[in-house]
């Protein structure tokens, strides 16, 4: 893990990863992370943000992107950059879709549909914000991770690293499994302020959408990723974008796990500016399997 970075730096650092370089029309490079944490594979929301930043660079100005489906088919190599062909499969009046085909060494990592649209005026409704604690009044991973007495040195690092998105959580239990019900809240932000347009704040959010999603479905089991024996992946991710937001702000995300069987958790969130506007929902499936523990 590369530790010698503060969070602001890694979040600045994460804005670049973000900005894919054009190769040709419709081909796009997204480069390495320069802060490397430990994961064995690339983080599968980078993948995510950089495939819809790559789709936006071909869609006309005035039209943002208001949903993607995304499956992850092999784990990405965090030594490599990732090459991102796009195919324009439609543009009608107020609508563009555009579907996305991540490759490394030749193979496809990831494959995504995203769809853009025109701003306009309809109907409109949401939920409600739920009502938890201000992420003033709550503390961060390395500070709770500090109380647990039994942690794992290598949990502990990993809990109490830098960050380039700050998170505080209203409770524990993902950190410290206890059987519980498969329900999390967390606030989570930029580690700096994000200075660019709106298509990098959308990014950002998507890049930050595959925090905390699969292992809400852990939660009813008492285990998490360390957990010995436990092996856990992404398999899917969809994400609808509602309202432009301001990443470098407090955002609550909230996920739930309806359902979970078959080596398989499916997770579900709504992510909430401050203010109670609901600004994204999301879905997803992940595979989390138990072998031997031996193995």
């Amino acid at each position: 893990m590369d530790f010698s970075a503060d969070a602001p730096t890694l979040a600045k650092a994460l804005f670049d990863l973000l900005e894919v370089e054009r190769l040709d029309t419709d081909l796009f490079r997204g480069g390495r992370d320069e802060y490397p944490d430990g994961r064995p594979r690339i983080f599968g929301g980078q993948v995510v943000a950089q495939a819809l930043a790559s789709a936006a660079h071909s869609v006309e100005e005035g039209r943002a992107p208001h949903s993607l489906h995304a499956y992850f088919v092999r784990a990405g190599d965090v030594d490599a950059p990732v090459i991102y062909k796009v195919e324009r499969d439609h543009d009608g009046r107020s609508f563009s879709n555009r579907r996305v085909v991540a490759t490394q060494h030749g193979k496809t990592i990831l494959n995504m549909i995203a769809s853009f649209h025109t701003e306009e005026e309809g109907f409109s409704h949401q939920d409600e914000m739920p009502d938890v604690p201000a992420p003033e009044d709550l503390r961060s991973d390395a500070e709770v991770v500090d109380d647990l007495e039994n942690a794992h040195p290598k949990f502990r690092a990993w809990m109490s690293r830098p960050r380039p998105i700050e998170i505080r959580r209203v409770n524990a239990r993902m950190i410290d499994p206890e059987p519980a019900e498969p329900l999390h809240h967390m606030w989570f932000r930029a580690a700096a302020p994000v200075t660019g347009d709106e298509m990098l704040h959308r990014a950002v959010l998507a890049y930050a959408s595959d925090m905390a999603l699969l292992g809400t479905a852990m939660m009813p089991h008492g285990v998490n990723w360390i957990t010995p024996g436990l092996r856990s992946a992404s398999i899917d991710h969809a994400l609808w974008f509602h309202a432009p937001t301001d990443m470098g702000e407090w955002h609550l995300y909230t996920t739930r796990s309806p359902w979970a069987g078959g080596a398989r958790g499916y997770n579900t969130g709504s992510i909430f500016r401050r203010d109670g506007t609901l600004v994204a929902s999301v879905a997803q499936e992940g595979l989390i399997r138990m072998m031997d523990r031996k193995s």
